[in-house]
């Protein structure tokens, strides 16, 4: 079994103007575990929302773990996050007064064994936003060729 798994949502920093990440806990069945151990997730598509007091991730895809046979979890069911009780007040008031939204940012497992997931309370960037990112992007990629050609 890989040591260092660690599953990232590549969309988010692009789509999203990060403004405070935070670490949450996920509650998983033992086949789930297993599979992101293995590598065998995307959270590409998944969000965050509360219901009650509770937060939830859906749309995050866990593969079925093949030799668990009748065990199995349903591949993408809505999982519970696990974070400090001031930690979802604050996320809860963040989100209902600025519009902001909570984005799944990277799905790893800890030095523990432990499956994690960073999540961020996130701004959407408008167009021109996405725009500077982009040339920002190319022109950080043309710097680093000259630097490697005059090597």
């Amino acid at each position: 079994m890989p040591n260092s798994v660690s599953i990232a949502n590549k969309k988010a920093n692009f789509l999203f103007e990060i403004v405070k990440k935070f670490q949450a806990g996920l509650i998983l069945t033992g086949s789930e575990v297993k599979s992101v151990k293995f590598g065998r997730a995307s959270i590409s598509e998944a969000f965050c929302y509360f219901r009650k007091d509770q937060l939830l991730v859906k749309s995050m895809n866990i593969a079925i773990y093949e030799p668990a046979t009748y065990n199995n979890h349903e591949p993408t069911r809505i999982r519970q996050l696990l974070l400090k009780k001031s930690e979802i007040t604050t996320l809860q008031n963040k989100v209902k007064e600025r519009g902001l939204t909570i984005v799944p940012l990277v799905l790893y497992v800890n030095e523990r064994g432990l499956v994690k997931l960073d999540i961020a309370l996130a701004k959407g960037k408008k167009v021109f936003d996405k725009r500077e990112s982009i040339k920002n992007r190319d022109q950080k990629r043309s710097l680093d060729r000259d630097m490697k050609r005059r090597t």
